[in-house]
């Protein structure tokens, strides 16, 4: 899904669909491995819509975490040259907490053109 926040656009994450499934290694080791190609393919589709939308796309992150929401998920992290340079070299989470809240980076219409492409190319895979 295309996260609710869009400060670098097309942010996405990729749920689990076993709800018990707390960590990655909760799954048995086909469903594992089902789950990490999933994250492998939003990725490309990510960094394919975004490096033809922007072209200071710079790389995807592709993160699973799991410290503060408690079920299996990835995250999948555009990066930008336009990012401010104490930030672009580090993880995402160096960003202000307030993103997360601001209206400003609030998932909207405006985001339509990208989450189709992404899901073109998710589709083209």
């Amino acid at each position: 899904m295309i996260g609710d926040v869009q400060w670098l656009p097309g942010y996405c994450v990729l749920l689990t669909d076993d709800p018990a499934a707390d960590r990655l290694s909760d799954l048995p080791r086909p469903r594992r491995l089902a789950f990490l190609e999933s994250m492998e393919r939003l990725g490309e589709a990510v960094e394919r819509a975004c490096s033809g939308s922007d072209p200071a796309f710079r790389r995807v992150n592709l993160e699973i975490l799991g410290n503060t929401d408690p079920f299996l998920h990835a995250h999948v992290w555009p990066r930008y040259d336009w990012e401010p340079p104490e930030i672009v070299g580090g993880p995402v989470w160096l960003y202000p907490r307030e993103n997360w809240s601001d209206p400003a980076h609030a998932l909207g219409p405006r985001h339509d053109p990208l989450r189709a492409r992404i899901l073109r190319h998710l589709g083209s895979q």
